[in-house]
């Protein structure tokens, strides 16, 4: 069997509950064995980078560096676990080192899917020596986590400040010893929209104490003006923001050397004559080196929120970011460049996608549609599969839209094969109502999913239109009849989300299934690729899908 190991679960294992760390430093030892992707490598190996540095929906980035090391999260929204932790040492390669929040365990409403809903936009800072993450819950309001040591636990999340549709939260601590919040605000809870809101905290972090403080209205000239960041830099406030909108926006800077105003504004980063739109929210950060970068997302529809990393040159005490393609004086995204200088090469390495499930590990690189339950699954040591046990839906018209039990990770490259090897047990004989399979999971989605009936085992191929945030219909399209309870289930993709099923019985010739279909994103988020194995409510227990290994592959 293929051993594929992540960089990030090799420094995890030999890293954990080690709070005493020299500078939570990652340590470079020969056992590290880099994850490297088959399908998407931004590293050019000739000291050149291809954007997106990550071709995978990390929505809303924010990054840190502590040394010589970069951290970055992300929003993860009704994912679970969430606020994923990626590490890097140049800002090109990265690797999933963990998460900070492994359960969404602040509100109950979380055990089912809450589509759109649930972390937004985190900001991670490194402060008196510990990390911490503030994020926004458009629905409840802005929340805190921190640790020592971003490869260890994170602490309990401490609502900071209950509020409705407040968003977009990023804290500086000021050289006077006060700490301040940036926000923005979501209209759809909110009502109300385009302005930046500044708050003070008290010492800890943990509070808002004043009543905050608008700073900038973006209505005029900004419309949708969201998603700042908070620095500080030779006695200026700085706000990096993006405004109008996701896929139509643009890069704006404002700059005060009072932390309430008034700030001077100055668009730095367009689309221009570029394709990648946007350019949306992201981080500014600092190299040991002294040079500037940013990195920040375009929307690119059903691959979601993919992530790019663009040069900052100041100039006259204004970040320029990008390159000035056209002549316009605003900067525009770079597709190809040369990678940041931190001093020294590093290997090239890329999120864990491909799981052999090997001694009862599941790789970092998945996530559930809710809460997790430790019923879903059966790890055990020396168990090389994943068994996932068929889990009842909460109810008999519960779509697979909203089963909570599903095991999906992001789309990781425009065009890409998603190939599992499973077999499906059926206890006691009862085999109606119980299936399992592989699933393209997004407002359309598609699954195809091996069953049995009175003639034997098949495989049916169905597609979902989703109609509103907790329901979908669906469709059954083809049905196959199986030799035995294995198979192969496969994916090809295709840009621009093009996908087709197939099967195989013997690993080797596969054969479609139904008709391709164009992929979409959910709200907020791209497309998703994963596993699954259920049963119908009412249905006696007893059943499980075992699945070999999933890869992803050219």
């Amino acid at each position: 069997m293929k051993i594929i190991i992540s960089i990030g679960l090799l420094i995890w294992t030999s890293l954990i509950g080690c709070s005493n760390c020299v500078k939570n430093e990652f340590k470079e030892t020969e056992s590290q064995v880099p994850y490297v992707s088959d399908v998407w490598v931004a590293d050019n190996g000739d000291g050149t980078y291809t954007n997106p540095i990550l071709y995978a929906d990390y929505s809303d980035p924010d990054v840190l560096r502590v040394g010589g090391d970069y951290y970055l999260t992300a929003s993860s929204f009704n994912c679970s676990p969430g606020l994923p932790i990626l590490h890097s040492k140049d800002l090109v390669n990265w690797s999933i080192v963990n998460y900070a929040l492994p359960h969404l365990n602040y509100n109950k409403i979380f055990v089912v899917p809450q589509h759109g809903k649930g972390v937004w936009a985190p900001s991670i800072k490194y402060h008196d020596g510990e990390f911490y993450i503030y994020w926004g819950d458009p629905d409840w309001g802005i929340y805190m986590v921190k640790t020592k040591n971003p490869l260890d636990q994170w602490s309990k999340p401490v609502l900071v400040k209950e509020a409705k549709g407040m968003i977009d939260p990023s804290p500086l601590w000021d050289e006077d010893g006060k700490t301040y919040l940036i926000t923005a605000w979501a209209a759809s809870r909110a009502n109300v929209n385009s302005v930046l809101t500044v708050w003070e905290m008290n010492k800890e972090g943990t509070e808002i104490v004043s009543q905050g403080k608008h700073v900038f209205d973006g209505h005029d000239n900004h419309h949708t003006v969201e998603g700042p960041k908070m620095y500080k830099k030779d006695d200026y406030y700085y706000i990096f923001c993006p405004a109008g909108g996701v896929s139509t926006g643009w890069q704006l800077i404002l700059r005060s050397k009072n932390i309430y105003g008034p700030y001077e504004q100055k668009v730095v980063m367009h689309q221009g004559n570029t394709t990648i739109n946007g350019p949306h929210q992201g981080a500014w950060i600092e190299t040991q080196i002294g040079e500037s970068w940013f990195m920040h997302f375009q929307d690119k529809g059903a691959y979601g929120r993919v992530l790019h990393l663009n040069p900052v040159k100041w100039e006259d005490g204004w970040p320029m970011m990008g390159e000035d393609i056209n002549g316009d004086g605003i900067g525009e995204p770079v597709a190809i460049h040369k990678k940041p200088d931190v001093g020294k090469k590093w290997p090239i390495c890329t999120p864990a996608e491909s799981d052999e499930f090997d001694n009862g590990q599941l790789g970092l690189q998945w996530q559930w549609a809710a809460n997790q339950s430790v019923k879903w699954a059966v790890q055990l040591p020396g168990q090389n599969y994943l068994r996932l046990l068929a889990y009842p839906k909460p109810d008999a018209s519960t779509p697979l839209w909203m089963v909570p039990n599903l095991l999906m990770q992001k789309i990781s490259a425009p065009d890409f094969v998603a190939t599992t090897k499973m077999k499906l047990t059926l206890e006691w004989d009862v085999w109606q109502g119980k299936k399992a399979g592989l699933t393209i999971m997004g407002n359309d989605y598609a699954y195809l999913a091996m069953s049995k009936d009175h003639k034997g085992f098949k495989l049916e191929l169905f597609k979902g239109r989703v109609t509103d945030r907790y329901y979908a219909i669906e469709q059954l399209e083809e049905t196959v009849y199986l030799a035995s309870n294995e198979a192969y289930l496969r994916v090809q993709v295709n840009s621009p989300g093009i996908c087709q099923f197939s099967y195989s019985e013997d690993g080797m010739i596969f054969k479609e299934v139904g008709l391709p279909y164009q992929a979409k994103p959910e709200l907020w988020i791209g497309a998703k690729v994963g596993v699954f194995s259920l049963m119908e409510p009412g249905v006696r227990t007893g059943g499980y899908a075992d699945f070999d290994w999933f890869r992803i592959t050219k």
